[in-house]
């Protein structure tokens, strides 16, 4: 048996685990990323929750085959450099050189939604396919795309950049600078925000009721009250669910990939969300009279996605090692 370490380097957790050949994580160790601070010591400790993943599994260093790190922002493949993250940071960062120092395997490094986007094609919902996109409804609105059964990131490994495509140029202010982005209208956080602006509008709606414990509104709420047949809560969700078909109808158009997988915590209503999205793509998307579509799916791996990916890593890259 062949095990793997694959790294999911988050702004609030580093995650790591040890995946076998079968694709299935047999351990995992986890510490706080504890933003803001040195590289060095997130390498180190990047290290560190891999290590501890490999000693809960009984391995050793020698029973690793290599190791693969998902990171936000952009990181160049080829040279093992994470040329920019905003969120860590991080700029011109030699990742791969930095952990060679600490565990001496080959390394790989690789942008997080696309370590995500391999996890689910080589193991998850889009197992199977030649060519999938994989498209992460969160904070923001994150991608991957697989084409011939490698990761596609562009010359200058910041390509699959599908949240900041504008479907609506009128819209609000994305944090990339541009208005209207997918991401402002089809992310969670794009979706609390039309929660609240709903609600404003109409104080009689029983979303004023249904917020969490805490106070705040979440991406659960419009849906709660579209179910307890609220007026405002449904139009927010047929609203929601009217950009994010643009979006994905765009995305369908540009790739026509075999399978299209959607997640994020939204992702979690099921049929609500699923079925009328799937019937505006099926009657917008360009190629509706062929007689083959893409497959619309909800992602299936969760959380670790990003582990699974990262840690095959070495099968898409020739990568530094």
């Amino acid at each position: 048996m062949k095990y793997y370490i694959g790294i999911d380097l988050g702004g609030t957790n580093i995650k790591a685990g040890v995946v076998n050949e079968n694709y299935e994580i047999i351990s995992k160790a986890t510490t706080k990323t504890l933003l803001p601070r040195p590289a060095e010591e997130i390498c180190a400790d990047m290290a560190k929750v891999s290590l501890e993943a490999m000693e809960q599994a009984g391995l050793k260093l020698d029973d690793i085959q290599s190791v693969g790190i998902g990171t936000p922002g952009t990181a160049n493949s080829e040279t093992g450099i994470i040329e920019y993250s905003n969120n860590l940071g991080f700029l011109n960062l030699p990742v791969v050189e930095l952990m060679q120092k600490h565990i001496n395997k080959p390394f790989y490094v690789e942008n997080d939604a696309n370590a995500a986007a391999y996890g689910e094609f080589i193991a998850g919902a889009a197992k199977g396919a030649n060519d999938a996109v994989c498209i992460t409804l969160g904070t923001g609105v994150g991608g991957g795309i697989i084409i011939n059964g490698k990761i596609y990131s562009g010359f200058n490994f910041a390509g699959a950049e599908i949240g900041h495509t504008v479907v609506d140029p009128n819209g609000p202010e994305c944090t990339c600078g541009r208005k209207g982005c997918f991401e402002v209208f089809s992310s969670a956080t794009g979706l609390v925000r039309m929660t609240k602006e709903a609600m404003l509008e109409d104080k009689a709606s029983i979303m004023w009721q249904m917020n969490e414990e805490d106070g705040k509104v979440s991406a659960r709420t419009a849906f709660n009250a579209m179910r307890a047949g609220d007026r405002a809560g449904k139009a927010v969700v047929d609203k929601y669910i009217r950009y994010l078909a643009c979006g994905i109808t765009n995305t369908i158009n540009i790739f026509q990939p075999d399978i299209l997988c959607i997640g994020g915590g939204v992702c979690n209503e099921g049929d609500p969300l699923l079925l009328p999205l799937k019937e505006l793509v099926a009657k917008e998307v360009y190629t509706k009279n062929s007689a083959k579509n893409t497959e619309i799916v909800i992602a299936k791996l969760g959380n670790d996605a990003g582990i699974i990916g990262a840690a095959f890593l070495g099968q898409d890259h020739k990568g530094v090692n």
